[in-house]
């Protein structure tokens, strides 16, 4: 295992601090990608446009269907869980520090997989008062 050095500042807003934001998005009805090749395509290009630094990527293939993608990030992470069978997708991307966007990763994917209804929760990890 190689190591990172660690060099994210924590988010200052006016009164507090955080370690990051942690969105996690539910995907009702949209594409369905079962290739892994692609999802991992998907999920680096998603990583890279939050301004994230891609580490390692690990995806795997359920039987009969459901694919399973998470890429570690320098900055967290971003997965992708999906149950074909109920055309649902659990989206989460978490990315620590100021300069990660993860809103850019959660539009990218919302543009890939074209779900008719999307739930989304935004939390701030570690806030600090």
């Amino acid at each position: 295992m190689s190591k990172t050095k660690r060099s994210i500042d924590w988010v200052k807003t006016k009164g507090e601090r955080y370690a990051g934001i942690h969105l996690l998005a539910e995907f009702w009805q949209g594409k369905a990608v079962e290739d892994p090749s692609r999802l991992k395509e998907i999920l680096i290009t998603a990583a890279k446009k939050s301004h994230n630094i891609p580490l390692e990527v690990t995806i795997h293939q359920f039987k009969p269907h459901g694919i399973t993608g998470v890429i570690l990030l320098a900055e967290s992470h971003l997965s992708i869980h999906s149950w074909p069978e109920f055309h649902y997708l659990a989206v989460d991307v978490f990315s620590c520090g100021e300069k990660g966007r993860p809103s850019l990763a959660l539009e990218y994917l919302k543009k890939e997989f074209r779900p008719k209804k999307v739930e989304l929760q935004i939390i701030k990890r570690g806030v600090i008062r």
